[in-house]
């Protein structure tokens, strides 16, 4: 075998490495750098250069553009939960929802987190406002806390991420840079995607909410450092509920009108939780000191994820892999499809893949007559599926911020993402194909 070949073998060996240890509890931090090495010796790389080079550049990198910004996420979740507003808005939530329905509660967070992300909140700052606030919700109706994963997949993982036409999520703004699209590209294929998801995500949740009850599970503290846990805060004590939204809205209001910064949005949203409830805070430093050591789990997995991605890509085998793409025997828009999954599979990275397409491969598809909008949306669905592997970067920061494991939640990622999004890319790619 000549060396792409070993390459791609290495390459493929590695993600099988991944998943397998992730499922079995092995931590991130441990496998991906151990996984960069496999990808080294079979592509006749040297290891220790590839682990300073690649691999760290990668890890460095990632800590460089977002390490603020967990900094501050972290922060304005532990002021949220130490003032008691996230606690007030859970309670809110239950007397709409009623305390018996686990399936409502669990929707009502995915519901949440889509009309954020639909409304230009980043799916990073929509993990960090949520748990907060659904934590509470799930421990008062004893549901699972893994069960959440399905909040996480249907509120930020599909249908805003790539589906919705006109969301402002980056996905869906990329392909216009590269095309004569817009935000709004094919809206009735978005629009059946969407309700699909839709439909697939809630009978899986009867699912798995019928399946935890017959096994007698209950809601359990989870394990781990997380970034935000339940503080036991008497329920007389509580703010206003109303009063208790004003820090998200100062958060939306900021990124989306004023639009600056998350880093600071989020800042100002931790600072008007403590202006408006300081009451209720019974040792500032105490909040301060806790939200900023609990930054460091989640951004060292996902740094530890990006620089594994980084030495994938510096392999023969990638290369290889990026040129066999054009050969596909099929359909240009299913050989697109199958392409973007494949880049966003080895990337761990939605954004990462749909680049590499978009930068490679789409003059080379509108050239084939393709229509730009068919490109646009069948792309940036196929980016946000097979994105989520256990080694995508969201993902780990999902699961450390949530307290939970691979092993515990995954599950529920691999469903209500991968499968939800795969079965609507197979009804929705003939209906593109009919209609453009």
């Amino acid at each position: 075998m000549d060396v792409s070949t070993i390459s791609i073998i290495g390459i493929v060996l590695s993600l099988v490495f991944i998943i397998v240890l992730a499922l079995r509890g092995w931590h991130i931090i441990l496998i991906a750098p151990l996984a960069a090495i496999i990808v080294a010796l079979f592509s006749s790389m040297n290891v220790v250069q590839t682990l300073y080079g690649p691999y760290m550049k990668g890890f460095v990198n990632y800590a460089g553009k977002f390490y603020l910004l967990f900094l501050a996420g972290s922060l304005f979740g532990k002021f949220m939960e130490d003032s008691g507003a996230a606690r007030s808005i859970a309670e809110g939530l239950l007397k709409v929802i009623g305390r018996k329905s686990a399936i409502a509660a669990i929707w009502a967070a995915g519901v949440i987190a889509i009309a954020l992300t639909y409304g230009g909140v980043s799916l990073f700052v929509v993990v960090f406002v949520m748990i907060p606030i659904s934590r509470p919700m799930f421990k008062d109706l004893n549901i699972p806390w893994h069960l959440f994963a399905i909040s996480f997949a249907l509120g930020i993982g599909s249908v805003t991420m790539t589906m919705m036409p006109g969301s402002p999520q980056v996905l869906n703004i990329m392909p216009t840079k590269y095309m004569a699209s817009t935000p709004m590209a094919a809206p009735a294929l978005g629009i059946i995607a969407s309700i699909i998801v839709l439909i697939f995500t809630y009978l899986y949740t009867l699912y798995a909410v019928k399946q935890y009850k017959k096994k007698g599970e209950g809601y359990v503290a989870p394990a781990g450092v997380g970034l935000v846990s339940v503080a036991d805060v008497s329920l007389e004590k509580l703010p206003n509920v109303w009063l208790s939204i004003i820090p998200l809205i100062v958060v939306i209001v900021l990124l989306n009108y004023f639009k600056l910064d998350a880093v600071i949005a989020l800042s100002a949203g931790a600072l008007v939780s403590y202006v408006f409830f300081f009451k209720n805070f019974t040792n500032i430093l105490d909040t301060l000191s806790k939200g900023a050591v609990n930054t460091v789990i989640p951004i060292v997995n996902t740094c530890a994820d990006v620089g594994y991605g980084m030495a994938v890509a510096a392999t023969a085998g990638f290369k290889v892999i990026t040129a066999w793409m054009l050969t596909l025997p099929m359909h240009p828009i299913v050989s697109l499809a199958i392409a973007t999954n494949v880049m966003a599979a080895i990337t761990g990275s939605a954004s990462g893949g749909l680049g590499i397409i978009l930068e490679t491969l789409s003059a080379k598809y509108l050239a084939l007559g393709l229509s730009p909008e068919l490109i646009h949306r069948v792309s940036t669905m196929s980016a946000g599926c097979f994105d989520a592997m256990p080694h995508n970067g969201v993902v780990i920061t999902f699961l450390a911020i949530a307290g939970l494991t691979h092993m515990t939640a995954y599950k529920h990622i691999f469903f209500a993402h991968i499968i939800a999004t795969l079965l609507t890319l197979i009804i929705v790619i003939p209906l593109g194909i009919m209609m453009y």
